[in-house]
């Protein structure tokens, strides 16, 4: 992390020690100090770079802690439901403090112990809360993607068409049910590409390359399995999409053009009973 001079809240900066005292150890942060508690780094020297998650208490009062949350302001993560009182539901996001979502960014009401998607953020008053209503947190216009960039994904919802994805935690984008991976759940991370720039605006991803690079990805799949397989494959043209998709994680397409590939190279050879290396 990059070291600054006015520390963004709910963040992690690189941070000099200042001075030492016995009430602990305080960091350059510009205009302000920031208190660590000195049993979280007993042997820190004056001078000495740390690597700290700075947050706010009180006003104008800043904490570090060398043991950051499970998100920092900007980002998505799925936490749980530790308690719930007329301000809203606190969630455990890994600090002393819990973290508020207000009854009015809960996009319907939360309940004790579940778990939810929300995205950090810091109020005007540099105070952390939480966001449940992804919608409002996603960029829907000017989209700055390619067909074919490799993104980032966070599984957001799951429908009959398949998972609605954050893609590099700015826009929203279908990943097909097809490719959807065993065990799904929100919250879950993924990487892919991006399949489509529709004309609507919308984004469909994929977790397969697009165009050849997926194709050659695929051969290196299937010489990884044959190889943990005795070399051979029991998988062959007449095989289902749906028992190809279930061993090798690739469509039945693919599968028919990376094995061709393979046979072509002399690195295979086929029968009825499947493929094996040669």
């Amino acid at each position: 992390m990059e070291t600054i001079d006015t520390p963004a809240l709910c963040r992690l900066h690189t941070l000099k020690v200042l001075r030492i005292d016995k009430k602990g150890i305080w960091l350059d942060a510009g205009e302000l100090q920031a208190h660590l508690p000195l049993r979280e780094s007993p042997q820190a020297q004056q001078g000495e770079e740390l690597e700290v998650f700075v947050y706010q208490v009180i006003p104008g009062e800043l904490q570090a802690t060398l043991r950051p949350p499970l998100a920092q302001a900007g980002e998505f993560a799925t936490l749980k439901v530790k308690s719930i009182t007329a301000h809203g539901a606190y969630l455990d996001w890994g600090l002393a403090k819990d973290l508020l979502v207000p009854l009015s960014l809960q996009p319907q009401k939360m309940q004790l112990n579940w778990s939810y998607l929300v995205k950090v953020d810091v109020d005007e008053q540099g105070r952390p809360f939480g966001n449940g209503r992804i919608e409002d947190c996603l960029e829907f216009y000017n989209v700055d993607l390619q067909e074919g960039d490799t993104v980032d994904m966070i599984v957001w919802q799951i429908t009959e068409l398949g998972a609605r994805v954050i893609v590099n935690g700015r826009y929203e984008a279908l990943l097909y049910r097809d490719e959807l991976p065993p065990g799904s759940y929100t919250g879950m991370e993924l990487q892919g590409f991006v399949k489509r720039l529709r004309e609507d605006g919308k984004i469909d991803v994929t977790l397969r390359r697009v165009g050849q690079e997926g194709v050659d990805d695929a051969r290196g799949v299937i010489l990884k399995v044959l190889a943990a397989n005795g070399g051979a494959l029991p998988l062959h043209d007449k095989s289902s999409s749906e028992e190809i998709k279930k061993v090798l994680g690739m469509s039945k397409k693919t599968f028919k053009k990376a094995v061709g590939g393979l046979y072509k190279d002399k690195l295979v050879k086929l029968d009825d009973s499947g493929v094996k290396l040669r």
